[in-house]
């Protein structure tokens, strides 16, 4: 007979086990110490699509072009209201044309697929039904010290499709294998369980409410972005690669510096509209403007070596227009005369390509030696207080009318006007609203003097400042009552 202790042991391990099956994970909240997912597989399995499917959105670009998949793409997804880390992978090619850039394109991306299977908690290797290639053969074989943590799937069953010629896979000894089609959801929701079953979430703990600060590392190609990426997150989740177009989705990463969450949105290249010709690049590029959305400030990568480009004009137009905090980023430093006048004299070409945008700083770096990052992170948390920062409405019309009587409007019968009050409506974009009588006859040049008595007054010196102007009869101590 079990001594009473030993009964009463057992039963409260057995209650944590059940507690911890029966978790409720909150799909709001954010969750740290997650159970890695790696999807495996050769080129155009489906993974990308099996990735998109998993996470209910499309976060991986799909083509049928095969190795469409570069750099391992991570996110986090709900399964079975469970959260897991799940990484894209690139596809494992055997078959290359020696010599070419295209031919060491892959061995990277074989590379990163292969380190990636180390870190897994489990691995899902995505089959295709139909014959059995080398690649499979080969892979199978590489995944073999793995075969504790492998779920396998053959893809592309849509309705029992192919499913007799699927069979041929459990030759390799797998212990099991779910036929499922990830463009049509078939069995899914198998392959959902499956996967659940195979990943422990005793270690998962509600990560930090605070939000963190969102980096898009934007520019032309071959410019260091993903050289700097990898410096910041201390990682190599990016490939890098003197091949122009290396990077074709978002790449995430995260890190921390001054007690503050950062991640980081390293970009596709972005080329001019005549030169981007394949269906791939297209998304690649529109990936890398959407990340704008996201962001909170822009690294705009110059090469030092090559110079602006009207290219760089049409890049940062789109983060400026979109309020966002932007840094132009001098990168490969390195090369350059390492004295004043030549820092003076690259930011003098800036500020002549980008005259509106005098205010936006520019820091010299070479993210290959690691030169100058702490200058750029430390003027990365400086333009997000900026971004951020609150003016009361009292401080701000105190200011307003101090301006106004410094320099007051241009009196004219055809432009006569008279300001009111101002408030400032938003932060992160920093947008301020004018009220005044008849303000369609307010020039631009006197919004633009306010705009700069805005920065360099109320403290938004490296931020762009948005001002509109608004009809009122009403002073703002009037409104405020």
């Amino acid at each position: 007979m079990k001594k009473k202790d030993q009964i009463q042991e057992e039963i409260s391990t057995n209650m944590q086990e059940d507690s911890a099956d029966e978790f409720i994970f909150d799909t709001e909240k954010e969750y740290k110490n997650l159970p890695l997912l790696v999807i495996a597989g050769r080129p155009n399995v489906g993974k990308s699509t099996l990735f998109n499917r998993l996470l209910h959105k499309r976060r991986a670009i799909t083509d049928p072009t095969p190795g469409v998949t570069r750099d391992p793409i991570e996110e986090t997804a709900f399964i079975n209201g469970k959260p897991v880390r799940i990484m894209d992978t690139g596809g494992f090619k055997l078959e290359r044309e020696i010599g070419t850039m295209e031919a060491v394109m892959d061995e990277l991306v074989v590379e990163k697929t292969l380190e990636s299977l180390k870190k897994a908690d489990a691995i899902l290797f995505l089959m295709e039904a139909g014959i059995v290639t080398g690649e499979d053969e080969e892979f199978i074989a590489l995944l073999r010290p793995y075969s504790n943590k492998l779920i396998t799937a053959v893809n592309k069953c849509e309705g029992g499709r192919l499913e007799e010629e699927a069979w041929n896979f459990m030759r390799f000894g797998f212990k099991d294998l779910l036929f499922i089609s990830a463009e049509h959801g078939d069995r899914i929701p198998e392959l959902s369980e499956k996967i659940v079953s195979k990943l422990d979430f005793s270690k998962v703990e509600e990560g930090s409410e605070i939000n963190p600060i969102k980096i898009a590392i934007v520019g032309k190609p071959n410019t260091g972005k993903s050289t700097l990426s990898n410096r910041l997150t201390h990682t190599q989740a990016s490939i890098v690669s003197d091949y122009a177009g290396t990077t074709r989705d978002v790449v995430e990463g995260s890190f921390e510096y001054q007690d503050k969450k950062f991640m980081v949105l390293d970009t596709a290249g972005i080329r001019r509209k005549v030169k981007v010709k394949e269906n791939i690049e297209y998304y690649s590029v529109n990936r890398a403007i959407k990340s704008l959305d996201k962001a909170d400030v822009v690294f705009h990568m110059i090469d030092a070596q090559e110079g602006l480009a009207e290219q760089d004009k049409k890049i940062i137009s789109l983060a400026h227009d979109r309020g966002r905090g932007i840094i132009f980023v001098l990168n490969k430093w390195d090369t350059q005369d390492q004295d004043r006048k030549s820092v003076k004299r690259a930011e003098e070409n800036i500020k002549i390509m980008f005259g509106h945008m005098s205010f936006a700083p520019v820091v010299c770096i070479s993210a290959l030696e690691g030169k100058g990052i702490k200058l750029l992170l430390n003027t990365a948390l400086e333009v997000y207080e900026q971004l951020n920062r609150k003016i009361d409405t009292a401080s701000l019309n105190t200011a307003l009318k101090d301006w106004v009587t410094a320099y007051p409007p241009p009196a004219s019968r055809s432009a006569n006007f008279k300001i009111k009050y101002m408030v400032q409506t938003s932060t992160n974009p920093v947008s301020f609203l004018l009220f005044a009588t008849r303000p369609e006859v307010i020039s631009q040049s006197y919004l633009s003097f306010l705009k700069n008595r805005i920065r360099s007054d109320l403290g938004f010196d490296k931020i762009p400042v948005q001002l509109e102007s608004k009809a009122s009869r009403k002073r703002w101590e009037d409104r405020e009552r």
